[in-house]
């Protein structure tokens, strides 16, 4: 008979994990014994309201051992391996289906009118501006002949303006790819593109 090395590592953790519950319970339980009895508080006149307990000798509070039958299913559950935990750290979670749809919502139904309806793919960069207020950005979209105004910070169709010089603007495109690291990616616009 063969015993894999995985359901003996799996005894002996939980064994131990059983061998420090026992160990903490056996102090707390000596601690408790070797608490100074006090004397038990005279009885209460009838309807009066029940004494308010006072905290332990020593000003800490009794330990709480309530969590540790759930400590204890949690690390069986990891260790059958019916549960697991991932922390992705910035990156894309492989147990995320590439073939599901994307959290965000895709662009759908008819574009609004005005800067909102604009591409940035669509946007050509006309000129640029210092105002008193900042810079401002003239662009005509390829699709229409009027030409409109961004400013930093206005949202667009699919993105937003995060920065405006004297020669581009630079947008912040939402990227509808499962498998981009970055939702998003900067796309720059130039007065003199090369």
């Amino acid at each position: 008979m063969a015993i894999s090395s995985n359901s003996i590592a799996s005894k002996s953790v939980r064994w131990s994990v059983l061998a420090f519950v026992l160990t903490c319970l056996a102090v707390a339980a000596l601690a408790a014994a070797q608490a100074p009895k006090q004397a038990a508080p005279p009885p209460a006149p009838a309807g009066a309201a029940p004494p308010v307990e006072s905290p332990p000798i020593g000003g800490a509070p009794a330990p709480d051992l309530g969590n540790i039958d759930q400590i204890l299913e949690g690390e069986e559950d990891v260790l059958s391996g019916t549960g697991f935990t991932y922390d992705p750290g910035n990156r894309r979670d492989p147990f995320k289906s590439l073939l599901a749809s994307p959290d965000r919502p895709e662009f759908r139904g008819p574009r609004p009118e005005g800067v909102p309806g604009l591409l940035i793919d669509e946007i050509d960069l006309t000129g640029v501006f210092r105002t008193s207020k900042g810079w401002v950005a003239q662009v005509v979209a390829a699709n229409q002949k009027k030409s409109y105004l961004l400013r930093v910070g206005d949202q667009v169709y699919d993105g937003d303006v995060v920065s405006i010089n004297k020669n581009e603007v630079v947008f912040k495109q939402i990227v509808q790819d499962p498998t981009a690291l970055k939702p998003f990616r900067e796309v720059v616009k130039s007065l003199n593109p090369s």
